[in-house]
């Protein structure tokens, strides 16, 4: 089924070629065909094929699979009101623009598909200095929820709740399922994490970042800076506190698409509306779901198709390309963004390849 240029040798050599990104110092890349026809596992740089490192905004598909099944346990509704789950005096006011309060509207469907308008607790918050310098100058401080929405409530909302053809990708919303998790489920979300997902999958290496003296991740650079911020990490579990490895990341990929976890059918429904999005780089936002944008011209001859999962900021990655029953998980380590072209450009070469 698959063609002998796809070999492991022609897998290395791309795996290799992930370290040509801008201030890549390391990278993991795992690619698997839904049939098992293909299975490799590769490393270069300072990392290793089996290496734990932080999942970073992948963590965010994880949430979308326990919102799915939440869902089907009738614990929740995606048209749900962000009302239903927090007291009034931690959220009245979070939305307000142009002196109208449009918290109220907001709803589950609105937060995964980063349509509420809510903006960015953390990177737009510069009353303090730029936050990313400030971890990288040793400024290490916990982002718990009560303090991002606080944060948000003093920043501008970018449009209304749901308006049409609006997008604005914020960390706000997913600290905020997270606290609708912990809500519905009685648990934390790092329990959550394990109860429904870890466990069921038998993940050996997937865990809720939350100890700050935990050294097992891969450190974490951004640009030619490693950064160490712990209680950083530790506070922000819901939108990229996850730690895992290529492997256990590709179990999941797998269920995630598969129907191990879900219906395999709602993963239609995640692709409903797509809004363009140009955060870390160019690409589609669903429902709790991204596709990579890929012009024609870089394959005129053969259509790539869907490419389908998450991002992280740390160039984390973890895509599904149902056309050719190809997944791809791993790393390249580097938060400053300039590293997600290496990470795309090996997964592009591959598809092309088979």
């Amino acid at each position: 089924m698959r063609t002998l240029k796809t070999d492991d040798a022609f897998l290395r050599r791309i795996t290799q070629e992930m370290l040509k990104g801008k201030d890549v110092f390391g990278a993991v890349l795992r690619v698997e065909s839904g049939d098992g026809a293909l299975s490799f596992r590769g490393s270069a740089g300072n990392m290793a094929a089996q290496d734990r490192y932080f999942t970073a905004s992948v963590t965010k598909l994880y949430v979308t699979a326990i919102m799915l099944i939440l869902r089907q346990e009738g614990k929740l509704s995606f048209d749900d009101k962000l009302t239903n789950f927090f007291h009034d005096s931690m959220i009245n006011g979070l939305h307000t623009l142009n002196g109208i309060d449009y918290t109220g509207e907001i709803t589950i469907a609105h937060l995964m598909s980063n349509t509420s308008g809510i903006p960015d607790y953390f990177y737009y918050d510069k009353s303090k200095g730029n936050p990313v310098t400030n971890l990288l100058q040793g400024k290490d401080e916990p982002w718990p929820l009560e303090r991002a929405v606080a944060s948000a409530r003093n920043l501008k909302p970018k449009f209304r709740p749901g308006q049409k053809g609006k997008v604005h990708y914020s960390d706000t919303n997913f600290q905020l399922l997270g606290g609708i998790i912990e809500r519905v489920t009685g648990r934390s979300i790092g329990e959550a994490f394990r109860d429904y997902i870890v466990e069921p999958l038998q993940l050996q290496d997937t865990y809720a970042f939350q100890d700050p003296e935990d050294t097992t991740p891969k450190e974490l650079y951004y640009g030619t800076q490693r950064l160490r911020a712990p209680r950083y990490l530790a506070s922000i579990t819901a939108e990229g506190g996850l730690v895992s490895t290529s492997s256990d990341t590709m179990a999941f990929l797998k269920a995630f698409f598969n129907g191990t976890l879900f219906p395999r059918e709602l993963v239609d429904e995640l692709k409903q509306e797509w809004n363009m999005i140009y955060f870390p780089g160019q690409f589609f936002f669903g429902l709790g779901l991204e596709k990579l944008w890929t012009p024609r011209l870089l394959s005129p001859l053969k259509p790539i198709g869907e490419v389908l999962g998450f991002w992280g900021q740390s160039g984390a990655f973890a895509f599904h390309n149902p056309q050719h029953d190809l997944y791809f998980t791993g790393t390249v380590n580097q938060l400053s963004g300039r590293g997600h072209s290496a990470a795309y450009k090996a997964i592009v070469q591959i598809i092309k390849s088979v």
